[in-house]
């Protein structure tokens, strides 16, 4: 908006010249209202466009030489309609005449400018209504090089009563874009200018944008002064007050104030000192560096915005606040940074973000085209994301108050284009607790990518490379993790809340699934995993119990007592699986007891979490284990391969004795037994 705001500028001082010389020619003839045709017909030779002056024309000769023109329009350029290019219904300007010839001194009255309508337009082909000026011979270049030749000769004193801008509106228009900027009812009032004193001027104006509805009014106060002889241009202070329409759901106060700003137009250099802005309830500072507005500019300052509440200023904007475990979440932000703002992005280094009980910092990097790629490196001390979560569902009467299925983000990732990495001293995620999490991210194309990722996790590692591909209709989700000596009893405890295995944990997991929510993957899910675990018990189950007792059963003896509580002591587990659908099969199940070996294979439904599993015991001899048990039933117990089957729930399964199996076995065994008898008779 700065290079509009400097055409209407130079439109206006254009204007204004246009006054001058026509203030001239009037000096020239007795009525000037009888060449208005004539001077229409300058107009319209010098720049192509129609002048029709319809209100009278006054001319004063002395003291002053004053022109007074009624209500005047100048048309549009070719191709943008019959809407006057610029319209007003007074213009005045004098000039005091003795200074002029005496002295060469150039003392202006009051300018006045009554009810102003400027119209702007770009067309579809990026051509403006105001091309045809910039281009044309003795246009408003030549005004800037009228002053500067003028300051080149000696500096003639330079004086204006004052300017007085009345109800005037700017209506900036772009066909291609569909915006429209309209600024109406401005008024400015501008004080006794000389060369180098300090000028007061205020103004006030009402500003509409569309498409977004956006409008206001805002008042501006401020004091200039310009030194001809160096080209600096001051405001001693500067403020801007207002009221804003459709930033929010209701009316917005909007202040920004800065102790002075000031412009070096020899240089194109800008100063400006710290500035304070108020919006939305949110307070912000910043401390810019002297930059230059010569081509592309580019900006550094340190910011700084004070604590506010995003809670708050979500309700502000109509939008509500997530539902979160912790309701005083999302109370407190905090940023302070130092920005570097360009053409074409705005970066943040030095960047410290202050979120409830978090502290991050590093440095982030945000393309103004959003499809150009966002770049980002933080650090964060600690985070318990359980209080950002949404609250637990609670059941009504009848339902299982199940939640619903976590969805794959497709609208967050598709647009995407982004690289990056996070550091965190400790997370909280569930009954999780992650540390040292150093997280890479990649995304692009729709397509997502977290790797490498590490972590510590309950006493061993994590690391992983997970990827999220929604680029076509139906995201798909590919992991490969793996995890090293994990406390299984943590782990058991956070993502199953069971109680009921001790040791740890090693394993590798490498899977596909596709749908649009995490049940869908699970049950989609294909590819392959391993894992191990080592030194450990299984409460809840006592494996050499249910051999005895199985013995007992075919036996037809009474069971033993069992030793309570009911636990199972492992060295190690062991197992790989070929994943389908989301079941995996297992055929290579091996867990070493302390004087028994299992061996078996079976299915793990993933989405039902459920456990099918046949195994084999075989018992090995070891008599200071089998403390309390006959000869005979140890005997009976380490000659045999006991089958056993494993079914239920895969956070508490239940442990059996294949008794079905058992039973087939001994009459195999008696047949086998009968044969053998028989074949001993005959051959006798």
């Amino acid at each position: 908006m700065s290079r509009i705001a400097n055409t209407v500028v130079a439109i206006i001082g254009a204007l204004l010249l246009l006054f001058v010389i026509a203030a001239i020619a009037f000096f020239l003839f007795f009525d000037p209202n009888d060449f208005r045709e004539e001077i229409a017909q300058a107009v319209k030779e010098e720049t192509g466009r129609d002048l029709v002056i319809d209100g009278e024309v006054s001319l004063q000769l002395f003291p002053w030489l004053a022109v007074e023109v009624g209500h005047a329009t100048l048309g549009n350029a070719e191709g943008f309609g019959d809407e006057p290019f610029a319209e007003f219904d007074r213009a005045e300007l004098s000039v005091r005449v003795l200074p002029l010839l005496l002295r060469q001194e150039v003392a202006v009255g009051a300018a006045v400018l009554d009810a102003l309508r400027l119209n702007l337009e770009v067309d579809s082909s990026g051509r403006s209504n105001w091309d045809d000026f910039a281009s044309a011979d003795g246009g408003i270049e030549s005004v800037d090089g009228a002053a500067t030749e003028a300051q080149a000769n000696g500096g003639r004193a330079f004086e204006v009563s004052g300017v007085d801008i009345n109800d005037a509106s700017i209506v900036y228009a772009n066909r291609d874009t569909g915006e429209v900027y309209t600024l109406s009812g401005m008024t400015m009032k501008i004080g006794r200018i000389a060369d180098g004193e300090p000028v007061p001027a205020s103004g006030s104006l009402r500003f509409e944008v569309q498409p977004t509805g956006m409008s206001g009014d805002i008042e501006i106060e401020t004091v200039i002064a310009f030194d001809l002889e160096s080209g600096v241009l001051t405001l001693d202070g500067f403020s801007l007050q207002g009221v804003t329409d459709g930033l929010a759901n209701s009316p917005t106060s909007l202040a920004i104030n800065t102790a002075g700003i000031e412009v070096d137009t020899e240089n194109q250099v800008v100063q400006l000192q710290p500035i304070e802005m108020r919006a939305l309830d949110v307070e912000v500072s910043a401390d810019v560096q002297p930059f230059s507005y010569a081509g592309d500019a580019e900006i550094n300052a340190a910011i700084n915005i004070s604590p506010f509440s995003p809670r708050s200023l979500m309700h502000l904007f109509d939008v509500a606040p997530p539902e979160t475990a912790d309701p005083s979440v999302l109370s407190r932000l905090a940023i302070e940074a130092q920005a570097n703002i360009g053409k074409t992005y705005a970066r943040l280094s030095d960047l410290t973000i202050k979120l409830d009980d978090t502290t991050l910092t590093g440095g982030l990097t945000v393309p103004f085209d959003m499809t150009e790629r966002h770049l980002l490196e933080l650090s964060a001390d600690a985070i318990d994301l359980n209080r950002y979560m949404a609250p637990p569902a609670e059941a009504s009467v009848g339902e299982a108050g199940e939640s619903a299925p976590a969805e794959i983000p497709v609208d967050l990732i598709k647009p995407l284009n982004a690289r990056g990495s996070l550091k965190i001293g400790s997370v909280l995620l569930g009954g999780l607790e992650l540390e040292e999490v150093d997280l890479n991210l990649q995304t692009a194309n729709g397509r997502m990518r977290l790797h490498p990722m590490s972590a510590g996790l309950f006493g061993g590692s994590y690391s992983g490379d997970i990827s999220i591909d929604v680029s076509e209709s139906l995201p798909v989700l590919s992991m490969n993790e793996s995890v090293q000596d994990v406390d299984l009893a943590r782990l058991a405890l956070a993502m199953f809340e069971q109680e009921n295995i001790t040791g740890t944990m090693s394993g590798n997991f490498k899977l596909t699934g596709r749908g649009k929510d995490m049940v869908e993957v699970q049950q989609t899910l294909d590819g392959n995993l391993s894992f191990e675990l080592k030194d450990g018990i299984y409460e809840g189950t006592d494996v050499w119990y249910e051999l005895r007792r199985a013995r007992a059963l075919l036996k037809k003896e009474t069971p033993p007592e069992p030793t309570l509580p009911a636990r199972t002591k492992f060295t190690s587990v062991t197992a790989t699986g070929v994943v389908t659908d989301g079941i995996m099969r297992n055929d290579d199940l091996v867990a070493d007891l302390p004087f028994m070996q299992l061996t078996g294979k079976g299915d793990v439904d993933l989405p039902a979490g459920t456990v099918d599993y046949d195994l084999r015991a075989r018992v090995f001899a070891k008599p200071e284990a089998m403390e309390g048990v006959a000869a005979e039933e140890i005997e009976d117990l380490t000659k045999a391969v006991i089958p056993l089957k494993i079914s239920g729930p895969l956070t508490a399964p239940k442990v059996r004795p294949d008794v079905e199996e058992l039973l087939r076995q001994r009459v195999e065994e008696e047949v086998k037994d009968m044969l053998q008898d028989k074949l001993k008779d005959l051959f006798r």
